[in-house]
């Protein structure tokens, strides 16, 4: 089992997030990237923490564990939420996108291929959530983006590498992929 703090206790099942000492198990199903899941969890176990460390999908990131940097941002139900402040428990039922679940067939969503082809990023770290973050923006806002616009709508992610310059132009690019309209110059 995980405790609340990451930290495997020794009965821990291979793989299974869970409870901390005097915590009752809370029964959660949901899909992840389409598959469905289960497990038994603390009823205090972040949904970050379920799917890093009891689903082993590490790309989402832990930045600040303060709903500050957007490293943590995945989809529910459409929606871009920080799973750094969202219990697992709460998505009992709920379509959960991760940064893994974006590629289909061996081939990235169109976002991730203009964020490849435009080098929005340096070190990486924030780029899943980037991403995450930029896709819901374009569903969103059905694609209708400019310079502004895409500044604004990333506002609570942070990248400690980049001028965001080429960020910027991946949003837009990702964008008009996604709309099947052509990027404004």
């Amino acid at each position: 089992m995980f405790s609340i703090f990451g930290k495997r206790t020794a009965d821990a099942p291979p793989g299974g997030a869970g409870r901390a000492e005097g915590a009752s198990e809370v029964a959660v199903s949901m899909k992840v990237n389409g598959k469905a899941v289960s497990a038994g969890l603390d009823p205090r176990t972040l949904l970050v923490q379920f799917l890093r460390e009891g689903l082993r999908l590490t790309g989402t990131h832990v930045g600040c564990d303060t709903s500050q940097c957007g490293a943590c941002v995945v989809h529910v139900n459409g929606r871009a939420v920080k799973s750094c402040t969202v219990l697992a428990v709460c998505c009992d039922g709920a379509e959960v996108m991760t940064i893994e679940g974006l590629a289909q067939d061996g081939k990235l969503h169109p976002m991730q291929e203009a964020f490849r082809q435009n080098h929005g990023l340096q070190c990486g770290f924030c780029t899943p959530g980037m991403i995450m973050a930029a896709v819901d923006l374009v569903q969103r806002t059905r694609g209708e983006l400019d310079e502004a616009a895409i500044r604004a709508g990333l506002e609570g992610n942070l990248c400690r590498c980049t001028g965001y310059h080429n960020i910027v132009a991946a949003v837009k690019d990702g964008a008009a992929a996604m709309t099947g309209s052509r990027a404004a110059a």
